[in-house]
Formats: structure tokens, sequence, C-alpha cells
């Protein structure tokens, strides 16, 4: 299966945040991965990011949405 990518996220003016799903060995993928512009313009992927296996999905959306309700709890993120 080749790369599908579901969002991409700005992170700054040179770098982004890609979601994606995937396959590898067999096995079905989720990737969060940073990408940059390189210097001929062309967007990139870094080392920094996370490969999951597609299974854990609905946890990470969990974590993801505690971590906002908390954030929100706090006043760090507005409505």
């Amino acid at each position: 299966m080749p790369d599908t990518i579901v969002a991409t996220i700005p992170k700054n003016a040179r770098e982004e945040l890609r979601v994606s799903l995937s396959e590898f060995k067999g096995v079905d993928l989720v990737n969060l991965r940073v990408w940059f512009k390189a210097g001929d313009d062309t967007m990139r992927p870094g080392n920094a990011g996370l490969a999951m296996r597609l299974d854990k999905l609905p946890e990470i959306i969990t974590a993801l949405q505690a971590a906002e309700r908390e954030a929100r709890a706090q006043g760090l993120v507005g409505d």
C-alpha cells in the first residue's frame, strides 16, 4: 500500500507534521513524521516522528483527547 497522507499540520515556516497511513513488512502503520523544506525547496522526511501499528490508533486518539482536555483545564488551549 502506498503512503496515504491524511493530514498536514504546519509546524513553522520550514516544517510540517504529516499524519499518514502506510505498510511496512506486512504491518499496517500510522505515521506522525516531521517533514522539512530542503535547500532545493522540496519537502523531505526528518528523523523526528513516530510510527505505530495501526491497531494502536484508538489508544493514541484517546491519549491525545485526554491531553487536550487537560490543556483546556489548565487554560493552555482556547476554544
